[in-house]
């Protein structure tokens, strides 16, 4: 039987506010343990929340980036269930009138465009860290992160497979990077998913059996995780094993699998009631207003406008605009004078290598777009050639000083005398008469390898072009 899996999302995503959502506490990331905490953070008697306006603001930001209908008028509910890092008991969030209702997200998946619609995105306090005792001899408290300000944001159930989750999670964080209201650093827990997931016979209109896997960081993980999860159901389905049950399960990512957490007897399991010490917020049209006209320029709008105005691809575009440091690195380049495509080839090319080599994310390139445009001028008036400018970008990486520096520094300045070029040919060739007779009877790659001969004693600082040239007109001399 053929099956459909059924796929919706929650997405946290912590805003990068300066203090709390209730409180004036720092939400610095990697602080010592309970350093960032206050009476009202750690709910201690009698200390009462004031909420953030900052919050509010970032919320109808996002919410009107992903089409939302923002309220006029929301309220805060407390969240009742027990958890050690949950000081209060209870966490404040909304249930029934959030700040934006409604909203959809636009995908492309192999050239076919699909809308993945939101439900809601409401915004709430995060919770403490356990930090677990390796040998299991208990835990440990960290409540730096709680009440760090979270909007979540809600899907309704409309992606069907892991790749159009994962083209969701890519564009909905590069909006949320666009409109600055997250870092958006998964590996520091900044934007995390919950994966409600479900399989169906295909064709069947009633959704399956659904099970939730909670905060999960990577979009690898979350691939992972949706094809074990959905080839779980689907063996249950087509063996009869065990009964599906709707339930709250954990991914481990080591392992490779999930586990059960918790079982879900309805939908809804938590208690609430409204937070009677916040009074309703209101959304003023004037103050909406002002919050639209300040919103940037977005993702897809920056795309057009790379093509329209830059001419370039659709392709290059679409990955410049995945993050906001990229594009912010590439406008900046094409602003101090370098060729768009020029600045796209160098990021697209031998900057992302790098990045996926140091396993860094695009906010920490150490260097502006300025110092990308000089290292191109270097290229481009041929004082280096392209591999010695692929060292100096990797010395970019280690060193705060500009490209002329690191080629003057390391001695990367090309070898542009012909005169002393026409000398190193003549010297390789003459010391390789086997390479030469092969040459002469038609075999190709000698030539190959008299040219790379010639680098190697020019230390990779010769213009291949120029090599290459130089010993075809010596060694057709000699035919």
């Amino acid at each position: 039987m053929e099956y459909e899996v059924v796929i919706g999302l929650e997405v946290h995503c912590e805003l990068a506010t300066k203090s709390k959502i209730y409180c004036a506490c720092s939400t610095e990331f990697g602080k010592d343990a309970n350093a960032n905490v206050c009476p009202i953070c750690l709910a201690m008697p009698g200390a009462l929340p004031v909420l953030n306006k900052k919050v509010v603001e970032y919320g109808i930001r996002a919410g009107l980036a992903l089409n939302c209908s923002i309220a006029e008028k929301c309220k805060q509910d407390r969240k009742n269930y027990f958890y050690p890092d949950l000081p209060s008991g209870y966490q404040l969030s909304q249930l029934d009138e959030p700040l934006c209702i409604g909203g959809y997200l636009d995908i492309n998946v192999d050239g076919n465009e699909k809308r993945i619609n939101l439900a809601r995105i409401h915004f709430e306090e995060d919770a403490g860290k356990l930090v677990h005792d390796e040998w299991g001899k208990g835990s440990l408290v960290d409540l730096n992160r709680g009440s760090v300000p979270l909007i979540e944001i809600v899907s309704e159930p409309d992606m069907r497979s892991a790749e159009e989750v994962n083209v969701y999670l890519e564009k909905l964080k590069s909006i949320l990077e666009f409109i600055g209201v997250s870092d958006c650093k998964m590996q520091q827990g900044s934007l995390r998913a919950d994966v409600n997931i479900s399989v169906r016979p295909a064709g069947q209109k009633e959704y399956g059996v659904r099970t939730e896997m909670k905060n999960i960081n990577s979009f690898k993980s979350i691939t992972r995780a949706i094809e074990f999860e959905s080839k779980r159901h689907i063996n249950i389905l087509e063996t009869g094993s065990e009964t599906l049950v709707q339930e709250t399960r954990r991914w481990d990512d080591v392992k490779g699998e999930s586990y059960s957490m918790r079982n879900k007897e309805n939908a809804v399991d938590y208690r609430y009631f409204p937070e009677p010490n916040l009074a309703p917020v209101i959304v003023d049209e004037a103050w909406l207003n002002e919050i639209c006209s300040a919103l940037p320029e977005l993702p897809h709008e920056r795309k057009s406008r790379y093509v329209s105005d830059y001419g370039l691809p659709e392709y290059d575009a679409g990955i410049l605009t995945t993050s906001i440091h990229l594009s912010d690195l590439f406008q900046e380049a094409v602003d101090s004078g370098a060729a768009p495509k020029s600045a796209s080839n160098w990021i697209m090319g031998a900057l992302l290598r790098i990045l996926n080599d140091k396993n860094l994310e695009p906010s920490e390139i150490p260097f502006n777009g300025k110092r990308l445009h000089e290292l191109i001028i270097l290229v481009e008036t041929g004082k280096i050639n392209n591999n010695s400018a692929k060292k100096v970008l990797q010395i970019m990486f280690e060193k705060n000083e500009t490209p002329g520096d690191i080629v003057k520094t390391e001695g990367f300045e090309a070898v542009s005398d012909t005169g002393e070029l026409q000398a190193i040919a003549a010297k390789v060739i003459d010391a390789n008469p086997k390479s030469l007779a092969d040459y002469m009877d038609g075999k190709e790659k000698a030539f190959g390898y008299f040219v790379g001969q010639v680098m190697r004693e020019t230390k990779g600082k010769a213009d291949p072009q120029t090599v290459t040239g130089i010993i075809k007109e010596r060694l057709d001399k000699l035919k």
